[in-house]
């Protein structure tokens, strides 16, 4: 009935379907949640785009997908300036000279260079041995207590001395006044959200929503000639080798009676103590003017089977287990896997675009 079956309404599998369709292909999208859009849902609350799975801001110095995704929505010049709170702290975020006046009263950059350069040379580090040194010989002492250890051991829910550094491979310093956390040429959000962006760019195509693929697995294998599977990987081989690893947030979402809550659409929390890591506000990733306000509190978790994961852990025992899947993967005859979990990698938005287009292109 169909050329292709493709498993996950996010934004590999809708790119994916769309560029499938115009190409005269017969597609079917199938999804296990009720909604499209996957993890960039937005869910309308007090006609706020709320984003349900946690803040997603796009952005890419590829002018080919900013292109290609302004087809499906308008998108406003929202740029990402977090705040992080640290203590009874305000400070801005990435580490620049905002922050560095903040923390040490400093006006220059070459003030800010010295104190930073002689703290990394007090720590007397040489091959950084944990995520802890790797800090402390890229950012010294004041920014890693401050706004580095509690945030990340929060995430991962370890001590730093016990995180490997690699995690860690760079913390940018910038010695400039600007808050700008992306240095990409395009960034903004869809005025309307990413589920409006989704449902148009699936337009003209049959999607299912509530089909669970690895329940009914063979009915459905048999509807299409070939498969494009965004699911995880190991869920799609029974963990016949092994579960690979994730790191999952849950989210308190609360409407509040307010017009203004935080005045900043993100704000970490960066205390250990504070059992968060970050707070949204929704509203100002849009510049909303509701009488009302929504916002959602994240906290980091293990993950479980069965529970939904987010961030792959890719140290070097979870890359081994998933070469082993992806060894299978490429036995499969009539199944492609892609995205952030049939890859086990973790993608940005425009990234998981160029990826579904590029798999359509050797298609």
């Amino acid at each position: 009935m169909y050329d292709y079956l493709i498993v996950g309404a996010g934004l590999f599998g809708a790119t994916a379907a769309r560029e499938l369709t115009l190409r005269g292909k017969r597609c079917l999208v199938i999804d296990r949640r009720d909604h499209i859009a996957g993890n960039a849902y937005c869910k309308q609350v007090e006609g706020i785009p709320v984003h349900w799975y946690g803040a997603h801001i796009f952005h890419t110095s590829d002018a080919r997908i900013w292109n290609y995704v302004n087809q499906f929505s308008e998108f406003n010049h929202y740029v990402n300036s977090p705040v992080a709170v640290y203590k009874d702290e305000l400070y801005n975020l990435p580490f620049n000279m905002n922050t560095f006046n903040r923390m040490w009263g400093v006006r220059t950059p070459a003030e800010a260079q010295k104190i930073i350069a002689a703290q990394i040379a007090e720590e007397r580090i040489g091959e950084p041995r944990n995520l802890e040194e790797q800090a402390l010989s890229l950012v010294g002492r004041d920014v890693y207590e401050k706004l580095v250890k509690g945030y990340t051991e929060k995430q991962w829910g370890r001590d730093c001395k016990e995180l490997p550094a690699f995690i860690i491979r760079r913390l940018p310093l910038r010695f400039t006044y600007d808050n700008n956390y992306f240095n990409d040429r395009y960034q903004g959000i869809p005025v309307e959200g990413y589920t409006k962006l989704v449902e148009r760019m699936l337009a003209g195509v049959e999607v299912r929503l509530g089909v669970d693929y690895k329940k009914d697995r063979a009915e459905l294998d048999a509807l299409a000639e070939k498969v494009i599977y965004t699911g995880a990987v190991d869920e799609y081989f029974d963990y016949s080798e092994g579960v690979l690893q994730y790191r999952m947030v849950t989210f308190e979402h609360k409407v509040l009676d307010m017009e203004n809550y935080q005045g900043n659409a993100v704000v970490n929390y960066t205390e250990r103590e504070v059992p968060y890591t970050r707070i949204i506000e929704h509203k100002h990733f849009v510049f909303g003017k509701q009488p009302k306000t929504v916002i959602s509190k994240e906290y980091p978790a293990e993950w479980s089977v069965g529970e939904e994961p987010y961030y792959p852990i890719n140290n070097a025992e979870n890359q081994a287990l998933y070469e082993r899947y992806r060894q299978l993967a490429q036995k499969e005859s009539k199944v492609l896997f892609g995205g952030r979990l049939g890859e086990y990698k973790y993608y940005d938005m425009d990234k998981v675009i160029a990826s579904a287009l590029a798999m359509v292109d050797k298609l």
